[in-house]
């Protein structure tokens, strides 16, 4: 599993088209928005430890102004987004090619997971919807942004 995370001010997910075009699906102030993308091989350990990794991440500033804070310390929510799109292969060509990213029937309920996951850690979690054509409005705090793997 993959995770791009960032560290935001604010972040929003609004559904674009459809029957439910401009439903603001998840939103959040301060923390991290994590668009979460899964591979054929993985499974709910690696949903585990990617949502362990994402909220004990060290990116917030302390007193001393480094960045040795975890998004609970700062009363932080996150941001969970699938985005299928972490696993396009660009190497060759100029179209990139979806056959690592997993099948959205083994991807959705490990993206789910990863949420369920962080809300038991403590988290307060906000959700994109699967499958949903998304627009993601975020204002990058730092900016960080960080590609997680496990």
């Amino acid at each position: 599993m993959r995770a791009l995370v960032q560290r935001v001010s604010r972040a929003s997910v609004t559904i674009q088209s459809g029957p439910d075009a401009g439903e603001v699906t998840g939103a959040i102030g301060t923390g991290l928005l994590a668009l979460v993308g899964v591979t054929h091989d993985d499974g709910p350990a690696e949903a585990k430890a990617l949502a362990a990794k994402i909220w004990h991440l060290r990116v917030f500033e302390g007193d001393d102004g480094r960045m040795d804070l975890p998004v609970a310390a700062v009363g932080g929510e996150v941001l969970v987004v699938s985005q299928f799109t972490l696993y396009g292969d660009t190497r060759k060509g100029r179209r990139p090619s979806w056959v690592q990213a997993a099948a959205p029937e083994q991807a959705e309920p490990l993206c789910e997971l990863v949420a369920d996951e962080l809300r038991a850690l403590g988290a307060t979690v906000a959700t994109g919807r699967f499958r949903a054509d998304m627009g993601v409005e975020l204002r990058n705090d730092g900016p960080v942004t960080l590609l997680l793997e496990v």
